[in-house]
């Protein structure tokens, strides 16, 4: 496989990195570009590494896709021409993931107009976001992978981080990795139950924690603010519009994958938007089991990924390639 990385301005004072991947003797150009968005305190990196196997970027190339990883603002290789950390979802939704979409269609391999677009946890709400906002988008297949538009559920650990949206705006934090770095592997040994909202050690090898954390930004305690407003008023609302409410109007084809373990975004949570889009082609995939638990990181980097979250990605995005007219909705556990 080949990755060339690109810098791309957003018109906002940041300097956006964009990773393409392709495979040489498997592309197929006439298909579209995948980019993924990934999710809040976190970069792209996760989605070029598995502890295991191939990962999920590395997945989808080999199918023939060019594969975009977008790190947005203040994450992974993005760089600050001035910009500051005053900024909230609505800049992430439309300034830098619209920057990222036209950048993919300029500097795209492929024959195509326009783009798939797959985002993990928050990465999928601001996939949906756009897709609500801005009618006008590039947009063609949606992926969402745990991710939150309206908290029908929350977990109690995480209403209790986000009660208070003043405090939870009022802190600035810093080495969030370096703490992720030591912090999972005690969890792990000694009170798995506490990591288990988040993360199954018996599916996922965490003796890789030290490369897993790569993956792990400071987040931003303007945005954290704002999440705290969402999870108490329960709806999403971005430039004064319920995006919650509008998604009915979103008519993309779109795939929610959720973990049936997961207490960062509860399954109820996460298959909201697949019970509310306006699509006629939609399909709603959930993993893990009593037997067999997957949380909110199993599905990139457990034991059980590839079969159970990696493959159907792959296929509900090659079959999208060819709309078929009249397809309902389907549901796969």
């Amino acid at each position: 496989m080949r990755t060339v990385h690109h810098l791309v301005p957003d018109g906002d004072g940041w300097l956006l990195s964009l990773s393409q991947t392709w495979h040489p003797e498997q592309l197929r150009p006439a298909l579209r570009p995948v980019v993924i968005v990934p999710g809040y305190g976190m970069n792209s990196f996760i989605y070029s590494y598995h502890p295991t196997g191939v990962s999920l970027e590395g997945y989808l190339a080999e199918a023939g896709l060019e594969v975009w990883r977008a790190d947005l603002r203040a994450q992974g290789r993005s760089m600050s021409t001035g910009g500051g950390d005053d900024y909230a979802l609505e800049d992430l939704a439309l300034t830098d993931l619209g920057a990222a979409l036209a950048a993919v269609l300029e500097r795209t391999r492929t024959q195509t107009d326009r783009v798939d677009a797959l985002g993990g946890s928050l990465g999928g709400t601001l996939v949906l976001a756009h897709a609500c906002l801005r009618p006008d988008n590039r947009l063609a297949t949606l992926v969402c992978m745990g991710s939150p538009v309206r908290w029908e559920k929350v977990h109690p650990l995480v209403k209790l981080a986000f009660a208070s949206p003043f405090l939870a705006g009022l802190v600035r934090l810093r080495g969030t990795r370096r703490i992720a770095e030591v912090a999972l592997p005690f969890l792990a040994r000694r009170t798995p139950w506490l990591l288990s909202v988040y993360m199954n050690p018996e599916i996922t090898d965490v003796s890789a924690a030290r490369e897993m954390v790569r993956t792990v930004e400071d987040p931003n305690r303007h945005v954290n603010r704002q999440i705290a407003r969402w999870i108490r008023d329960r709806d999403l609302i971005l430039e004064g519009i319920n995006v919650s409410d509008g998604l009915a109007r979103v008519t993309n084809p779109l795939l929610c994958v959720l973990a049936l373990g997961d207490g960062i975004v509860p399954p109820a949570t996460a298959a909201w938007p697949f019970h509310h889009v306006g699509s006629v082609a939609k399909r709603l995939v959930e993993v893990g089991s009593r037997t067999v638990a997957m949380a909110h990181a199993d599905m990139f980097v457990s034991d059980q990924a590839h079969e159970r979250v990696f493959q159907p990605i792959r296929d509900w995005l090659l079959d999208q390639q060819v709309p078929r007219a009249g397809e309902s909705a389907q549901r796969i556990e």
